[in-house]
């Protein structure tokens, strides 16, 4: 039986819906979003004081998601509202972190409520949405790119589906260099032989916090991972 993580697919971006006194955390995956959290604005919008905390809270919320190796983020706020631009500008301001380096993320802004179900489906629909995943997407991939070519330079890169599950299967002694990606395109998760066996690898590289991306096939990294066979595992020294 196949893990249910797979029923929802793969994880694709993080959504989050920007309400006059509360955010909507969403994780949507190829298939199908997911609710992650919801945080409450305490006190007035308008109070500077509040408006920061509520935009940390934001932030500490979205971490575990990063770590994970999600790095698209969209933001969305009804229409005539500046809450989605507030937020953007928080992070520009505050965390740097998120928007330079080769780990960045790429962050969109969004016109439309996400915080229910229905509201996140009715958005989803939307070609501009979709677009938007789109474009993430291929900036995400250039920035994986730069950290793949880093990487090989480093002689920190492994080739294959067995070499990936000795590395990640086993724990690795101290000192010794450790997997922080699993990457593989599209099109090498849809035609592998051993899709049992794929999907377990990338359960078990998800739960012990390794960075999991199926990336596109026509993108500029797909095309460099088809060069490197489909599947690839990044490691970095301890």
């Amino acid at each position: 039986m196949k893990p249910k993580v797979y029923r929802r697919g793969y994880p694709v971006a993080i959504l989050i819906g920007v309400e006059q006194d509360h955010a909507s955390l969403w994780h949507i995956f190829s298939n199908v979003a997911k609710p992650q959290q919801t945080i409450p604005l305490n006190g007035d919008r308008r109070d500077q004081k509040n408006l920061y905390n509520f935009h940390e809270a934001i932030i500490n919320a979205l971490r575990p998601t990063l770590k994970e190796g999600v790095k698209s983020i969209i933001i969305a706020s009804a229409p005539r509202t500046n809450y989605a631009t507030e937020l953007q500008n928080h992070i520009s301001g505050h965390h740097s972190w998120l928007t330079q380096g080769s780990n960045r993320a790429t962050i969109a802004l969004i016109v439309g409520s996400a915080s229910t179900a229905p509201q996140v489906g009715a958005l989803a629909k939307k070609q501009e949405f979709k677009q938007l995943i789109e474009e993430n997407a291929a900036e995400e991939t250039e920035n994986i790119l730069e950290l793949l070519e880093k990487r090989l330079n480093e002689n920190l890169v492994l080739y294959s589906l067995e070499e990936a599950e000795n590395i990640i299967l086993s724990t690795q002694s101290p000192g010794k260099p450790q997997p922080e990606y699993l990457l593989l395109t599209n099109d090498y998760l849809l035609g592998c032989r051993q899709k049992n066996r794929l999907h377990r690898l990338m359960q078990i590289a998800q739960n012990k916090k390794i960075k999991t991306r199926v990336i596109n096939s026509e993108s500029n990294a797909g095309a460099r991972l088809i060069q490197l066979g489909g599947l690839i595992c990044l490691t970095k020294r301890a």
